[in-house]
């Protein structure tokens, strides 16, 4: 089948198998061509097959040397249509560690879910014994709590709207949005949805199967940004779900014996959950701009070998007053913020693309689902199926 993107909106809703094998490839490359890490050897990652937790994957397998279990919830192609790309990415990074001599294995189901956690202890019982880092990388919009109840998160403000500018990167127009309060049941379904409940869960079960190492570290991901967004994201309903993230890591940390437990924030980067954030897009592609003319530019797998080799395998995990990894270090240096802002107040949709990086937010866009990567042939004949070995 010849494979071509399909874009509706923030969504692509096609994937290259062999475009995501050779994105897969490209990151495995630049974490073999830094400085190994001394690590943890044995990783689960909750939330494996993109962004954040597959960097987290290939950094932790080629630069730690680690064997790794990926937790996922993506689906396979059918007849005439594709295999999500976290699919694909799986089952490339799966192939690639493999071939490499590395343990790689994943389980496909809702994070959220008992009989998935108590399928993945299993595993680590059964081949490891115990993991001694649990990385929690779970971006989901609605989640199924243990109450039975399912709830689902809003991206709204808290007390008042806020009004700011947008843009619409289909068309480059760039125009006022307005963003609602929500309201109480919303901020609690959100907080359900993305604060750290599951998080949580996931940890205990594992302590009370006894397949946590002694002294085993956990970490979260965050996101705090700049003033700009601050009434949509960080006070916002998004806001007060990562507050109770920071507030279990707390807990954990200072409840669970044997436990260490972070919440790295981490930089903007293209997903396909900020895509779908008003503002965001628009802040990104002057963020672009003024990063890589300052070459602090930084995509997921640089974080997070980063974040590995610098922050969190050292004698003292490297983190700022509040226990925060901060790997947004970059993106919130005063002269990058001040730059972005003096770029915001002059933005029209007549220079937006002469001083926004528009192409570069669309490149990263389309490679999440394995398009317009250097090499691969688009109009070659490809096996949509994308077999994961461990899963065969």
């Amino acid at each position: 089948m010849i494979v071509q993107p399909k874009v509706k909106g923030f969504m692509c809703t096609t994937a290259h198998p062999a475009g995501c094998k050779a994105a897969v490839q490209n990151q495995i490359d630049y974490v073999k061509a830094q400085p190994k890490t001394e690590g943890p050897k044995k990783v689960l990652i909750i939330g494996a097959s993109m962004g954040y937790g597959l960097a987290s994957r290939i950094a932790a397998t080629y630069s730690c040397g680690a064997d790794t279990i990926g937790v996922i919830f993506d689906k396979p192609g059918k007849e005439k249509r594709t295999a999500s790309a976290g699919w694909y990415n799986t089952a490339a990074f799966e192939e690639i560690a493999t071939a490499d001599g590395y343990y790689a294995k994943s389980v496909n189901g809702d994070a959220n879910a008992r009989e998935i956690k108590d399928q993945v202890i299993e595993l680590i019982r059964k081949d490891w014994g115990k993991a001694d880092l649990v990385i929690y990388s779970v971006a989901a919009p609605r989640r199924k709590a243990p109450d039975g109840v399912t709830y689902r998160s809003v991206l709204k403000t808290i007390g008042q709207p806020y009004t700011n500018q947008t843009i619409d990167l289909m068309t480059n127009e760039i125009s006022e949005v307005t963003i609602d309060p929500a309201t109480p049941e919303e901020v609690q379904a959100t907080v359900k949805v993305m604060g750290g409940e599951d998080w949580k869960l996931w940890i205990q079960a594992m302590k009370e199967a006894d397949v946590l190492a002694e002294g085993a570290k956990t970490v979260a991901y965050s996101y705090i940004g700049p003033e700009l967004t601050h009434p949509i994201y960080y006070d916002g309903s998004i806001g007060q779900a990562k507050q109770d993230l920071y507030q279990t890591a707390d807990d954990m940390n200072g409840n669970m014996d044997g436990v260490e437990a972070y919440v790295s924030v981490n930089k903007a980067v293209v997903t396909q959950s900020s895509a779908a954030i008003p503002i965001v897009p628009l802040y990104i592609s002057l963020l672009f701009k003024i990063m890589k003319e300052k070459n602090l530019h930084e995509g997921c797998i640089e974080q997070m070998y980063r974040m590995f080799h610098d922050r969190l395998c050292r004698d003292q995990v490297v983190t700022d007053g509040n226990r925060l990894i901060r790997m947004d270090d970059y993106e919130m240096e005063a002269e990058v913020q001040q730059a972005v802002m003096d770029l915001w107040n002059q933005v029209s949709q007549d220079n937006i693309k002469e001083i926004g990086d528009v192409d570069g937010y669309w490149q990263d866009f389309y490679e999440i689902f394995g398009f317009h990567i250097d090499d691969v042939d688009y109009d070659k004949d490809v096996d949509i199926q994308g077999k994961i070995p461990s899963m065969e």
